[in-house]
């Protein structure tokens, strides 16, 4: 699934609102970085499904999918991910079937298997807590998205024989192992939970199995990017990031802030401490440091393909981060595969 050895590179996004926007905003503005990231090379441009989580406005994944798939041509667009315990496979396997349906070649569909919300809204999904029935989920939805059989009694229409991609996303080793167990491509969400990164790809590695989805391992880690014209620049920005972690840490809403001088007195060592941890994989710089901190990662990981997020206060400059990241990876791409 490379392209000459040169790793892919794509756009996680979760239709974030800005303090003082609004959700049609945020619709809009994730619209116009598909566009953008179209242009730019960008492969894939993936949202997720969150519930209860003001700030954040990708919770009917399926439906924004469709909304992005229509203002873009080439660009992959899929879900990273939905959250399968949510929802009946039939369902999603129908949901993605129309998409496929629509704009063919250009759907993926990534699962997970946490709520993607706190207790109460799972709750209200009837989210299904046990873990011992998430394989049969998955088999479940790759059976509904495989051509129908001879006699079969219960069909996704649409949805039978269109073949979407799937993908089992994670945060530990769980996904890992069944990733590889299935065949499957395996993504990493180490854009927030990357204590495990290294052992989750080593273990999907190891113990792959080929299947008629995949011939070999494909490992997709996730970034979290604030790109700027200078490193100075880039790290006041990344003060929003860390003012949103820190907001989840403390269960508050979850809007965009505007940048700070400094998070001084903002938090807590222990704060601190936990918020740093969830980013210890950031990209955070100017574009030659940017350069330097894709090729450490590359070497650490010899990741496929690599799925940034950068939600930045000012849209503009949002852009302009996934931009330099994109110019870094088309122009540097090849050294950067290699250096691992």
């Amino acid at each position: 699934m490379t392209v000459s050895g040169q790793p892919r590179f794509s756009i996680l996004d979760l239709a974030p609102v800005q303090i003082g926007g609004t959700i049609a905003q945020a619709f809009q503005n994730t619209v116009d970085l598909a566009r953008h990231a179209e242009r730019w090379g960008f492969t894939r441009f993936w949202v997720a499904e969150h519930h209860n989580m003001p700030g954040i406005a990708s919770a009917a994944t399926s439906v924004l999918i469709g909304y992005i798939a229509a203002h873009a041509s080439t660009l992959r667009v899929g879900s990273g991910g939905v959250m399968l315990p949510n929802h009946p496979a039939l369902v999603i396997a129908e949901q993605f079937g129309t998409l496929e349906t629509l704009y063919p070649g250009r759907i993926d569909l990534g699962i997970g298997r946490a709520p993607g919300s706190d207790d109460a809204a799972a709750r209200a999904l009837r989210y299904n807590t046990n873990e011992e029935d998430f394989p049969r989920q998955v088999s479940e939805l790759l059976a509904y998205l495989a051509p129908a059989r001879s006699g079969q009694r219960l069909v996704a229409f649409p949805g039978a024989g269109t073949n979407v991609p799937v993908w089992l996303l994670g945060s530990s080793t769980y996904s890992a192992q069944l990733a590889a167990a299935m065949g499957l491509p395996f993504a990493f969400a180490s854009h927030f939970a990357p204590a495990l990164l290294m052992q989750a790809i080593e273990e999907y590695r190891a113990s792959f199995k080929p299947s008629q989805y995949l011939d070999r391992p494909y490992v997709m880690a996730g970034v979290p990017l604030v790109a700027a014209e200078t490193d100075a620049d880039a790290e006041r920005l990344a003060t929003s990031a860390l003012q949103r972690h820190l907001n989840l840490i403390r269960r508050q809403p979850l809007y965009v802030p505007p940048p700070l001088e400094s998070m001084d007195g903002l938090w807590s060592d222990a704060e601190r401490f936990l918020v740093e941890s969830r980013l210890a994989v950031a990209v955070i710089g100017g574009p030659e440091t940017v350069q330097e901190k894709l090729r450490h990662l590359l070497r650490e990981t010899g990741a496929d393909e690599l799925i940034f997020t950068s939600d930045l206060y000012d849209h503009a400059l949002r852009l302009r981060s996934f931009e330099i990241a994109a110019e870094v990876m088309q122009t540097s791409g090849r050294s950067l595969s290699q250096s691992f």
